[in-house]
């Protein structure tokens, strides 16, 4: 995990030093829509009103649902319980018809984290920019992240659950509306950012919440899920990330095939626990 951790911290400065170059490709949009009490930096939602090109710098106080840390705001150490529950995916959206093989789900009840996992959770050192999404993660090293907290990566039938609820709904939010204020997507060649250099801080957009509470379950970074049993063991990522460019990338069904051994910096991780 050391070697994680200082990997992240590279990643985090390399793209600080994109965005200087990015600044002079920056479209129309350089501002995000973020929620209440966020701040919209360039194309970054931050804590407080300072922004080191892609960099969210310290905050005096942190805006709901962050709290403060020893290192500044970051996600608190939330869980959300999903009871049993029987979900048929595809045949009730006409969308998914010809792109989702129609199949009956059923998991078990589990909990989830309300949160990606964070920079400032997943490395040692101490950063300024801690509640934003940790990426770049190869699914060994997200598996072993959620060990370390006595969780797991959720199963592919398990995310979609969480995701879409007992009815299946199109987006995690509700059937309607992937707008830029639910989500952090499109961050890379628009529609709601111009050449930003990678996700965002989580829970800055709560309107994008799931019913039960789970936060930026769309858009920020696409999270590693673990292969049903019986199903091929390709590396799949769910929940679409800061570079989709298209909604229907943003639907709960909608699935990014990744492999399991790069760091991609589209893909980060939710953990999952078993519930004793």
């Amino acid at each position: 995990m050391r070697a994680l951790a200082r990997r992240l911290v590279f990643a985090s400065v390399s793209l600080v030093a994109l965005g200087g170059m990015a600044t002079f490709f920056r479209g129309p949009r350089d501002h995000v829509s973020c929620g209440p009490d966020f701040h919209a930096v360039g194309s970054r939602c931050c804590p407080g009103p300072v922004a080191r090109e892609f960099e969210c710098l310290a905050a005096p106080s942190c805006p709901r649902p962050l709290v403060m840390r020893a290192a500044g705001c970051d996600a608190p150490d939330v869980r959300v319980t999903v009871p049993e529950t029987t979900l048929e995916v595809g045949p009730s959206d006409w969308e998914a018809e010809g792109r989702v093989a129609p199949r009956t789900v059923h998991t078990q009840p589990f909990a989830i984290d309300a949160f990606e996992a964070t920079i400032g959770h997943v490395s040692t050192a101490a950063v300024a920019d801690g509640a934003r999404a940790a990426s770049g993660l190869t699914r060994a090293e997200a598996s072993s992240y959620c060990a370390g907290r006595d969780g797991r990566l959720p199963t592919d039938s398990e995310w979609l659950v969480a995701a879409s609820g007992a009815a299946g709904t199109r987006y995690p939010w509700g059937q309607t509306g992937a707008v830029c204020l639910r989500a952090a997507w499109g961050l890379l060649s628009g529609p709601c950012a111009w050449a930003n250099g990678g996700p965002d801080t989580v829970g800055a957009h709560p309107s994008g919440d799931t019913p039960s509470g789970l936060h930026d379950m769309a858009g920020n970074v696409a999270e590693w899920v673990a292969p049903d049993p019986g199903t091929p063991g390709t590396g799949i990522a769910r929940g679409g990330s800061w570079q989709s460019s298209l909604a229907t990338e943003l639907r709960t069904w909608a699935r990014l095939e990744v492999d399991p051994t790069r760091s991609d910096s589209r893909v980060g991780v939710r953990c999952a626990y078993d519930l004793r």
